[in-house]
């Protein structure tokens, strides 16, 4: 039985000239049409089906990097991610969504 993880990617990537800003929008791009939605600035976040799906997506990231740059990577279980708590603010639309999808799959 797989277990739905959840791979949070976190970055902080160099803006000052217009290439860095392109590199950095290119990076944004990548995460976005590869299934990751935004949960705050520089953090995003998609849910993996077991850990095949998770090694699938650490390559992906590894070959889509920028050269300059942080960039992390933070694999947890759905169970931790449920814990997580919102001091301020709101969940983000991906974020209503991807856990009603969840709830549709059993």
């Amino acid at each position: 039985m797989n277990k739905f993880m959840r791979m949070i990617v976190f970055f902080d990537l160099p803006v000052k000239t217009k290439t860095q800003r392109r590199v950095a929008t290119q990076f944004r791009n990548f995460l976005t049409k590869d299934g990751y939605f935004m949960v705050q600035y520089s953090v995003y976040c998609r849910i993996c089906n077991g850990y095949d799906d998770v090694e699938k997506h650490k390559i992906r990231i590894r070959n889509s990097k920028p050269d300059n740059g942080s960039v992390r990577l933070l694999v947890i279980t759905e169970k931790q991610y449920e814990k997580m708590e919102l001091i301020i603010g709101n969940l983000v639309t991906e974020e209503e969504h991807a856990v009603f999808e969840q709830l549709s799959i059993f």
